[in-house]
């Protein structure tokens, strides 16, 4: 398959089947405003920093490593964390070996997107994605292309996948609204089987509590939040609006490839 940042194989390592994941030069990847999302991740010295501020060609190949090394972090660290992601086995030269989520069949697991619910089942998948969202920003990363098309399912549930673009959650700028629409876009995919989660406050909910440093793993979240907020912060409003349209005309022309493919 063919994605915005790379394009995916399925490949035997001796006995095994696994997933190579060779990411696509920077020309060549349509992963809008890359650079709003690597703000604040952690150069190696000031050295490394004049060279990509530069966009020299060294600087560049820096960007490509960083942004690589970025999935790779976010992927051990959530493991570690107890979130559900695909196990890494190493990445060399712009591949990414990785564990092939499979349904009982030995299939290769569906993407949500293309999972029928029950009311029930929604319900239980949104709680435990909650969890794992939970439990993602508790180790201070953010997802930031959360939806449908990034979440696996096999027998188990849900498993997160797609973390080039994984934000750190306490040094960039937009983080909040990324993290927001991260958790609506669950919300929103959950909702159309189970219309009650549409009326959950999980963002708001999370992030009051990760900004006052009172969130933590064992965490019991409601999915209810007061607002006592005087003013609104019309800016931020306006970019996670958006936002949203930019993510909801993807998921279309995402839709219409899949439907034109079929």
């Amino acid at each position: 398959m063919s994605g915005k940042e790379a394009d995916v194989f399925v490949v035997q390592c001796g006995d095994h089947i696994r997933c190579a994941k060779v990411y696509k030069e920077a020309s060549k990847r349509s992963f809008k405003k890359a650079a709003q999302y690597q703000e604040g991740r952690k150069v190696r010295g000031g050295r490394q920093a004049r060279a990509m501020g530069k966009r020299s060609s060294y600087g560049r190949q820096l960007e490509e490593e960083i942004w690589q090394n970025a999935e790779v972090d976010a992927l051990s660290r959530l493991a570690s964390a107890g979130v559900r992601v695909p196990d890494t086995y190493g990445c060399i030269d712009g591949v990414l070996l990785m564990e092939l989520v499979c349904d009982d069949s030995g299939d290769v697991a569906p993407q949500l997107g293309n999972v029928a619910l029950s009311e029930e089942e929604a319900i239980r998948q949104h709680s435990l994605m909650m969890h794992y969202i939970k439990l993602m920003l508790c180790a201070g990363i953010i997802h930031g292309d959360l939806s449908e098309f990034n979440v696996l399912v096999d027998s188990k549930g849900p498993v997160i996948i797609d973390l080039p673009q994984a934000v750190n959650a306490a040094a960039n700028n937009s983080a909040e609204a990324m993290f927001a629409r991260d958790v609506n876009n669950m919300r929103r995919y959950y909702g159309e089987y189970a219309p009650a989660l549409l009326q959950t406050q999980y963002a708001k909910e999370m992030w009051a509590l990760f900004s006052e440093a009172n969130l933590t793993a064992n965490s019991t979240l409601t999915g209810e939040f007061e607002d006592n907020s005087e003013a609104a912060d019309v800016d931020a409003i306006l970019e996670e609006i958006e936002a949203a349209r930019e993510e909801e005309l993807e998921r279309l022309d995402r839709i219409r490839d899949v439907d034109e493919d079929a």
